[in-house]
């Protein structure tokens, strides 16, 4: 298991109401280049954590001379997204949002997502209009939730949903706690639909509110290699673990062969971890899946 090293950052007096959690891992001039965007962005108070999945580029030492403020937590290996969990749990605030070594808040949306959470206390979740790029292309995924095919929930700010893109989520510290966070299974892409199905089924809502905005500028590389393999990989998993063997097996049937295969070494994480969503839950998700390929899993 990975440990963490150490940790350092000064915080900005008393910890504002919402904080912030960075991932990063072997990307050193794209945290140095986003920081300062995320800083600028963040409410008065904000503490502002980045979690290091062991760096070998010197990330860690950069972060700290340049951005002394700054909360590092140095791990000593590679967790995958269970890091942000890590992040989430060394803040004391009731609000925490996500960000990617890419990607940094709107200013004022973090304030709003506060006002937000304090407004409607059955929200867990809310998935911010993400926008990419340069050109500020609406995320694909942002797409399919203001399109509201679950619906509008009186107790909620905006349409439900089930799912979300990390880097652009903010959430309830507790409730995502409770949850379990992010799941060591999984590691790393597609990480969010479990979060999403458990928060549901403990009665939480999610809703989409494009008011709050992430901006999300990912480079020119496109997608890393394998990255789709993976993606498949782990959406099995989290199939196994949540939801009806018929499932399962479609999912099995359209995953490429790598990505079936890849998966067959965490099959007993995955199994070992196996809650059936209660039978509502897998309704909706039914009539989601029904309303096009995608829609809001990213």
């Amino acid at each position: 298991m990975a440990r963490a090293r150490t940790e350092q950052g000064t915080p900005r007096g008393d910890t504002g109401p919402v904080g912030i959690v960075m991932m990063t891992r072997d990307r050193r001039e794209p945290v140095l280049a986003t920081l300062p965007r995320l800083l600028e962005s963040a409410p008065p108070q904000a503490q502002v954590v980045v979690v290091d999945n062991g760096s070998l580029d010197g990330t860690v030492e950069a972060v700290r001379r340049h951005h002394p403020a700054v909360r590092v937590i140095a791990l000593s290996a590679d967790i995958g997204a269970p890091a942000r969990n890590l992040g989430v749990a060394a803040l004391d605030c009731d609000v925490v949002a996500f960000a990617d070594d890419d990607s940094w808040w709107a200013p004022g949306s973090l304030l709003c997502a506060a006002e937000l959470f304090a407004t409607y206390p059955r929200m867990a979740l809310l998935a911010a209009r993400v926008l990419v790029g340069p050109e500020e292309r609406l995320d694909p995924v942002s797409a399919a939730m203001a399109r509201a095919p679950l619906g509008r929930e009186a107790d909620l700010p905006g349409p439900s949903v089930l799912g979300f893109v990390a880097c652009g989520s903010v959430v309830r510290r507790s409730s995502f706690l409770a949850v379990g966070g992010f799941d060591p299974t999984v590691h790393f892409a597609g990480e969010e639909e479990r979060v999403a199905l458990d928060l549901a089924a403990a009665g939480w809502g999610l809703a989409y509110v494009p008011e709050v905005v992430a901006h999300h500028h990912p480079g020119v590389t496109g997608r890393r290699p394998g990255r789709d393999d993976l993606v498949a990989r782990n959406a099995l998993l989290t199939a196994c673990m949540r939801r009806p063997v018929s499932v399962v097996a479609a999912r099995a049937r359209r995953s490429p062969l790598r990505a079936a295969l890849s998966a067959v070494p965490r099959l007993p994480g995955a199994l070992a971890r196996r809650r059936r969503v209660p039978a509502w839950l897998e309704d909706r998700l039914v009539m989601l899946e029904g309303t096009g390929p995608g829609d809001q899993e990213p």
